[in-house]
């Protein structure tokens, strides 16, 4: 079967992620003697470097870890919403959205705490050492990709205009970063070495108590005050207007990331880990408790039709029930008498009807927006639609690719594998922080201004996010860790993937990774957006131009607004693998956004 790369094979340590340099960073750090932890938190760091405007510290990384002999445990990088973040105070500002950008959209920072709990149980490493490589391309340069500069352009008067600490970053010059030139952030590199300084004072030299040091920095030292300071001045978002945020030093002292148990499905011989209901994960258990017990052939218009279906109806039920401001029924959503029920409602016609479902009797409840949404009367709300700057930048709805987030896997030779999706915090979600080379986050544009909702904005509770890394288990023993960057995109893409591995033919003698991967992919935007404007398709699907024509057409038969968009457009998956009984070690990488890449031997 052709392939654009193989799936490598080897038995030392493999690593996928959205960038050669992430990658190859968290190769270094396994030949280095360090194991898969201390290697994805290098590539994390790096990540936010070379890939600033999908991801940054102030972000959030949610993550699943399976260690050797050990649980598959989520790691929590999504903080909540600030105390003094309620819908009464957005109201109050003529709000009927939370802004897409600026620092009332942001929650408190998650993914720096992450890395460090990740790095503190389950690394070897001092902080210095996974550091080390993100301070080098920071601080000496790397050569960008091209869709930071792009991005920057699309941002460039509000830099120019506005954000001013920004424009010192990212214009140097009056120029934006360009492919070919090394592009730096001295900044950053001056925080990072800082922080390694402090902690290393603070905490001697064991390794344990510099990093907790490094955390308190975080969380109450010179980068908790700086952050602080930045939430606090006036700054133009969507609105149109100034406003200030909420986020305050107790709110940064006060939280910190945590693990949790993961949500699980079987399906045929396997078991899926994703996040909990505060994330959009369960969205793919979903997908497969709704599949029939035969499915059609692999990739014709029955297969395509049959997922875009189910679905709709598995983001329905996101909407409805998803969140951290309620309890989720999971067990409800996934039992087979409710799949039963739903996947009755597939037919061979393209439905666009937003249809929630009734778990366990309850009613589903949607916000105003939503119900205006689906009967016609609303639209996008609060603030130009196409704003420069709103939301997670993920695939265009004419199938053209803006970017998104990112994403790395890893897996070692002792057999500890980790999953984990770094996003927000990007370039143009708020200005750099002047003093750390790094913006806030914009997480809490997910949530409702509308109370009694399971993802209304309520302090203390973390924003439904649509960051989902995947774990897989076979026999109860961790095999595969995947993921991709794509807002709503991403729990579709990731489903596409793992039905193409557990279906297809197997190559080498192991999963066909990059089959899967390269396998023609798709997306529907039958449901509302998670992001600022909030808007929704019924009816939509975007398809990659290399997907069967014979296919197209049968889709559009059925009533489906079939867009086809460039070859090569949906998705930037990755994957790693290990066989349990022969330790041989696999990855993949999506050739889409000409950037991720596997390493590994």
């Amino acid at each position: 079967m052709f392939t654009t790369r193989p799936t490598l094979q080897g038995t030392f340590g493999m690593v996928s992620s959205t960038h050669w340099l992430a990658s190859q960073s968290a190769m270094a750090v396994l030949e280095d003697g360090g194991n898969a932890y201390d290697a994805a938190v290098a590539a994390g760091f790096v990540l936010h470097v070379v890939e600033p405007h999908l991801n940054g510290p102030a972000g959030e990384t949610p993550m699943i870890i399976a260690p050797k002999d050990g649980e598959v445990r989520v790691v929590c990088g999504q903080g909540p919403a600030p105390a003094g973040a309620d819908i009464a105070h957005y109201r109050s500002l003529g709000l009927g959205l939370v802004p897409g950008t600026g620092p009332l959209a942001a929650a408190v920072p998650g993914s720096f705490d992450a890395w460090m709990l990740l790095l503190r149980d389950h690394g070897t490493k001092h902080l210095a050492e996974v550091l080390r490589y993100a301070i080098g391309y920071a601080e000496d340069g790397h050569a960008p990709v091209e869709r930071v500069g792009r991005t920057v352009e699309t941002v460039r008067e509000l830099f120019e205009t506005e954000w001013h600490s920004s424009a010192e970053v990212y214009l140097p010059g009056g120029s934006p970063p360009r492919p070919g030139r090394l592009f730096r952030n001295p900044r950053l590199a001056a925080t990072w070495r800082r922080l390694t300084a402090e902690a290393e004072a603070s905490g001697g030299a064991e390794r344990t108590a510099q990093i907790e040091a490094a955390r308190r920095i975080w969380r109450e030292g010179f980068i908790a005050e700086a952050l602080v300071r930045q939430a606090a001045r006036p700054t133009m978002d969507t609105t149109g207007s100034r406003h200030t945020g909420t986020l305050t030093a107790a709110d940064l002292a006060g939280w910190s990331a945590s693990y949790e148990a993961p949500a699980t499905y079987d399906w045929n011989g396997w078991t899926l880990a994703k996040a909990a209901g505060w994330s959009q994960g369960p969205a793919l258990l979903q997908q497969l408790a709704l599949l029939p017990a035969a499915l059609p052939r692999y990739g014709g218009a029955d297969y395509v039709h049959l997922l875009i279906e189910g679905c709709k109806l598995a983001m329905a039920d996101r909407e409805a029930w998803y969140g951290d401001a309620a309890d989720v029924p999971l067990d409800a959503l996934l039992s087979e008498p409710y799949n039963a029920g739903r996947r009755a409602l597939i037919t061979a016609e393209a439905s666009r009807e937003l249809r929630p479902g009734r778990p366990d009797g309850r009613e589903p409840v949607l916000s105003g927006h939503i119900r205006a949404l689906v009967s016609g009367t609303g639209g996008d709300a609060t603030g130009p639609a196409h704003a420069p700057g709103t939301g997670e930048p993920t695939v265009a709805r004419d199938g053209t690719t803006r970017g998104d987030t990112c994403h790395l896997d890893v897996v070692d030779r002792w057999g500890n594998m980790i999953s984990a999706t770094p996003s927000g915090g990007w370039l143009q979600s708020n200005p750099v922080v002047p003093e750390l080379g790094f913006p806030l986050g914009t997480r809490l544009q997910m949530t409702w201004l509308e109370e009694g909702l399971p993802n209304s904005l309520r302090p203390g509770r973390r924003p439904r996010t649509t960051l989902s890394p995947s774990l897989a288990l076979r026999g109860g023993v961790p095999v595969m860790a995947f993921g991709t960057p794509g807002g709503d995109q991403q729990d579709q893409w990731q489903a596409h993937f793992f039905l193409a591995v557990a279906l297809r033919a197997r190559v080498r003698g192991g999963l066909d990774l990059q089959g899967a991967i390269d396998a023609p992919n798709w997306h529907n935007d039958s449901f509302p957006a998670s992001f600022f404007p909030r808007g929704m398709r019924p009816g939509s699907v975007t398809v990659e131009g290399h997907m069967d024509p014979e296919v197209v057409a049968e889709l559009r038969r059925r009533g489906h607004d079939v867009t086809v968009g460039a070859p090569w457009s949906e998705g930037r998956l990755c994957a790693v693998a290990r066989d349990p009984e022969t330790g041989v070690l696999s990855a993949a990488a999506n050739p889409r956004g000409m950037q991720g890449y596997a390493v590994g031997r």
